[in-house]
């Protein structure tokens, strides 16, 4: 029996993508010379979710218990993480 083939896992969503997501666009924007390749920018999200706790959830219920945990300090942890990524990649690219 396979999990992936038994049940329906698009319904699990970690909450922290999105609010890495939208701090790198926020935090790239204001940071000149960042590179903007597909490349560069999927490293800088990788980077910084492995750095944040992950905010999981498996239904609508879910997601505002999940909003609600998403505490200031949470917020700065993501603000961190994404500049840290930022400053990462920035100075070691994926292409040369």
């Amino acid at each position: 029996m396979s999990l992936r083939n038994t049940y329906d896992f698009d319904m699990l969503v970690n909450e922290a993508e999105d609010r890495v997501l939208e701090e790198l666009e926020t935090q790239m924007a204001r940071t000149p010379g960042v590179c903007t390749c597909q490349d560069c920018v999927v490293d800088m999200a990788a980077y910084a979710l492995n750095k944040v706790r992950p905010a999981y959830r498996a239904s609508l219920m879910g997601s505002v218990y999940a909003r609600a945990a998403l505490r200031p300090e949470y917020a700065r942890e993501i603000s961190q993480a994404v500049k840290e990524a930022i400053e990462k990649i920035k100075s070691n690219p994926s292409h040369d």
